[in-house]
Order: C-alpha cells, then structure tokens, then sequence
C-alpha cells in the first residue's frame, strides 16, 4: 500500500447507487512533500500542476487530489484545501500560522456516465476524503474509483507497495483507462506478472457487452521516503507511467489524460554521488527507485482491476472470471 510510506495517508469519499457512481480519494502528507507530475496522454483534466515544475518556486506539497467527475471534480480540491487551511498546513505567505496556502495538486477522471447527469464530486468529497484520511484505506469501488472503467470491466482504486535497499516506494491508482488491462481471451491480466496477485488466472475468453470508451484517464500517485529534489523526483512519476503503460494496452491515448504525481518525503538521503557511472552513485540509487515506481505501479493497477465491484453499468473482473477467487 502507498501508505506503507511513512508520513502517507489516503482518504476516500464517494457515492455508489441511486443515481450515483462516483468519488474523490486524497492522499496526504501533513508535514509535506516534495512534489513533481507527468501527464500523458490527450485529454488531462488537472489543477496545480505547473507549480510543480522544477523550476518554479513551491518546493512541497500538502496533500494530492485524485477525483472522478470529469473538469467538474477539480472542485472537490477546494475541500482539501479547507481541511489543510482549517489545521495551518500550507506555503506561509504571511506572520501568523494560519496564515498559509495548502499547496493540492489534483487531477480528475472521466466518468460521468456512471452517474445521473449533474451527481459529481465536490468541495464536500475532498474535505470529508480528508477526514477519513488513514494508513488504513480500501481498494476498489471507492474514492477516486467508484465510477472507474478500465476497457470493458469496472476499474477502481489499487495500492502496491516495494522495499528498494533502505527506501520504501507506494503507488496508488484510480484504474480508468481507454484501453483493456485483461486479455479478453483468456481472462488474464496483462500485468500479472509483476507481482503476486492471490487469483488463478483463468483460461477462458469472455462475452462481454462493448463499451463506448470515448473519455477515461487513469490518475495516481507514487511516494518515496527518499529526500529528492522536483527534478528527480519528476523521473519517478515518469518511470510511474512505464508501469501504467505495462498494465493497459493502449496506453497514453487521444482519449486518456494520464496523469501521474510523485510525492518524496525525505526521510531518507540518496547516497551523493561518488563518481559518474559508479554503482553507489546518486543517479544509480535514483534510477533504482525510478525502476521501482514502474513496477509497484503496475501493480496497482491490477489490484484496482482485482478489487473493483460492478457500478454503473459496467461489470467487474470479479463477477466475468469468479473462478479466478476460488
């Protein structure tokens, strides 16, 4: 789980039923992380994120908003936002402590045609996602998740997590993508083999109903308790999107806005470098982290695909392969 990190908490708010199918999940970090993105793909929906290019002058980051609701779900940062302000957790941009700006990044998915036309996230999703917020959190049909669809089956939210030497690296996804992540014709993940998943995998094809696929965007983040600069830390969320592009195929279409933030608490220095090639070398320690952000990433997206529950119309791994849970 990303928040096998220590200084790493996730929080969900959603609604599923009665006309609803969708969610905000927040991850936080109260005493800040450095902060950096990568978005692909050709349609992102996104907030804060040129802040966070190198650079620019914020170094830290309070808190990421993932969000379902299409453009409409940005808002659901406005509550973040207010949780942050409410404890004095921002940029100081003045004397007195509650005198801050709480720096959220956010970025949404598409999911709209899960709800009713106008049931989207906001302000009230990401402020109670805030107050749920723990080192415990569920998987699936929840948060940023419940509305999710990844190709023909129901995504949802998926957590992984890799010890790397010293450091811990976490990867959270809300699975949401234009293109399949199960091979239709025998039932398997096309990421099963990046980790042990608790399933058979079956062998058998599925008759399932198309799916108009036009809008999705898989979003996410990854966190490392290694001191990074913005710089290094954007080559996490790169090596991220390697792991998102081994889960789903296609992936980074038209049509998917993926966007991936990198959070680095600092609690552990990388090993200054000692030469220019060396094995104990700062660019060798960081392109170790980097190979483990696309893995743990991957992984995430299989879980989110694992642990979803049919909503909104769209059916769920679960219930086309069960004998995959016997």
């Amino acid at each position: 789980m990303i928040t096998d990190v220590p200084g790493v908490l996730v929080g969900h708010h959603e609604r599923v039923g009665d006309g609803w199918a969708t969610g905000t999940t927040v991850v936080l970090v109260p005493e800040g992380a450095v902060g950096a993105v990568d978005q692909r793909g050709g349609a992102p929906g996104t907030r804060e994120t040129n802040l966070l290019e190198p650079e620019n002058l914020v170094q830290r980051v309070n808190a990421v908003c993932l969000s379902g609701g299409s453009a409409y779900g940005l808002a659901a940062a406005d509550g973040v936002m207010r949780w942050l302000a409410e404890r004095n957790l921002g940029f100081p941009v003045g004397t007195q402590p509650h005198e801050v700006v709480p720096i959220v990044p956010a970025a949404v998915l598409f999911d709209l045609p899960r709800s009713e036309w106008g049931n989207r996230p906001d302000a009230s999703f990401g402020y109670a996602a805030c107050e749920a917020a723990s080192g415990s959190f569920a998987l699936g049909t929840v948060g940023a998740g419940a509305g999710a669809a990844v190709g023909s089956l129901k995504g949802g939210i998926g957590s992984a997590s890799e010890v790397v030497g010293e450091y811990t690296v976490g990867a959270l996804a809300a699975v949401n993508a234009a293109g399949e992540a199960v091979d239709l014709s025998t039932g398997r993940a096309y990421a099963a083999d990046h980790g042990e998943f608790g399933v058979t995998w079956p062998s058998r094809a599925a008759d399932l109903p198309s799916r108009r696929t036009d809008l999705n965007t898989t979003i996410g983040v990854v966190a490392v308790d290694a001191a990074l600069s913005k710089a290094e830390a954007r080559r996490i969320a790169v090596a991220a999107q390697d792991g998102l592009a081994r889960a789903v195929r296609p992936a980074h279409s038209m049509f998917d806005g993926d966007t991936v933030f990198a959070l680095a608490t600092g609690a552990r220095e990388l090993p200054d470098a000692s030469g220019p090639f060396g094995a104990a070398t700062r660019p060798a320690a960081l392109d170790a982290l980097c190979s483990a952000a696309a893995r743990v990433f991957a992984r995430a997206m299989v879980h989110g695909l694992l642990a979803a529950t049919t909503a909104g119309g769209v059916p769920a791994y679960r219930d086309v392969w069960p004998e995959a849970f016997a």
